[in-house]
Parts: C-alpha cells; sequence; structure tokens
C-alpha cells in the first residue's frame, strides 16, 4: 500500500512542477501559439478517458482529482 501513495504523491508533485514551471516560462508570441496549435493535434478525449480511468484504478488518482479531470476533457468536446 505505501508503493501506491508514493506513487500518488508522486504524481500530484509532479503535476504542481510542471504548473510552476508553466508560470516561469516566458509567454510565446501569438504567430508562435497559432502555429504550435496547428501542428500538434487534439488528444482524442476517449482515450484521455480511458487513461484517467486507468490511473484512477491504479489508486494514483482520487474519486474528486479523477471528477474533476473528466469535466475538464469533457468541457473541450
Amino acid at each position: 500500500m505505501s508503493g501506491r501513495v508514493q506513487r500518488r504523491q508522486q504524481a500530484k508533485f509532479a503535476a504542481k512542477d510542471q504548473a510552476a514551471q508553466a508560470q516561469q516560462e516566458p509567454a510565446q508570441p501569438a504567430y508562435e501559439e497559432a502555429s504550435a496549435a496547428q501542428a500538434a493535434p487534439a488528444a482524442d478525449p476517449m482515450e484521455q478517458l480511458k487513461s484517467l480511468g486507468e490511473l484512477k484504478a491504479q489508486g494514483v488518482l482520487t474519486e474528486a482529482e479523477f471528477e474533476a479531470q473528466k469535466a475538464k476533457i469533457l468541457s473541450t468536446i
């Protein structure tokens, strides 16, 4: 059980680190953002939901975290 808790904590800390890093990075000019958006295809919402379900089943995500991420994915459809 301690391995599951440790993995969940690592996932949370990784998400916090990514958020902090995103805030520190300088903003890209609008033309770069537009070209980057066109170059990267949108992820399939069904695949994202499957991945979330797997993470929840593994105990990496709590029910609340799962529901929050699911709502975010479904709002983009």
